[in-house]
């Protein structure tokens, strides 16, 4: 539902015109750093015989994005960073437990729209967007010592925040993804399930306009 009200909200602001906006052919880059904040519950995974709850740890990193604007107020953006690292923790129905590590990229594209020239109080310049995350895991590893694999993931994601605008190109950003993340796991070659990570991704930048 969170998923299906960032997309709503983004196909309404596609319908809507303004007087002033950012004009297309403009260039914007943010760098910043954003935390990604896994869901709550992580899936199950059989390993050995035995059922293994998955909880896994968040982790904040620095980002950069770049957004070119095809049309007034709305840009094409592309989202990187550098490696997220985080821990996991595999608890079976008697309390014992796994522990492991893996890093990840979760580039991200989407279509986005600026309400920017709407007369917002203290000139804010909201946005939403809608794309595409692929996030590609590597370096795993778990305690018992096994080979483990994480399969590439593909899937939606959202997008919402606003510019705080500070100079005429210049503005802090806050911002929120919701990302569809969901990889399936090899221990030692077996399937043992799917991991369904599922981060909102909450961030701080610097913007700057070209």
């Amino acid at each position: 539902m969170k998923l299906q009200s960032l997309v709503l909200a983004a196909a309404t602001a596609l319908t809507m015109t303004t007087a002033f906006a950012v004009p297309a052919g403009t260039w914007s880059v943010a760098a910043g750093a954003h935390y990604v904040d896994p869901k709550s519950d992580n899936g199950t995974v059989n390993a050995g015989g035995t059922d293994y709850a998955v909880d896994v740890d968040g982790d904040v990193r620095p980002t950069i994005s770049g957004e070119y604007f095809i049309a007034n107020n709305v840009g094409i953006e592309l989202l990187a960073a550098i490696p997220f690292h985080h821990d996991f923790t595999l608890t079976d129905n008697l309390g014992n437990q796994l522990t492991g590590k893996t890093q990840h990229l979760p580039p991200t594209l989407s279509l986005q729209y600026h309400f920017d020239g709407y007369n917002m109080p203290m000139n804010l310049k909201p946005f939403v967007g809608v794309g595409v995350n692929y996030t590609t895991f590597f370096k795993e590893r778990v305690s018992t010592g096994g080979d483990l694999d994480l399969d590439d993931s593909v899937g939606v994601a959202g997008h919402i925040g606003v510019d705080i605008p500070f100079a005429a190109t210049e503005a802090f950003r806050i911002d929120a993804r919701y990302m569809d993340i969901k990889t399936d796991a090899t221990l030692n070659g077996n399937d043992i399930g799917q991991i369904d990570i599922s981060p909102w991704v909450y961030g701080v930048a610097f913007v700057k306009q070209f």
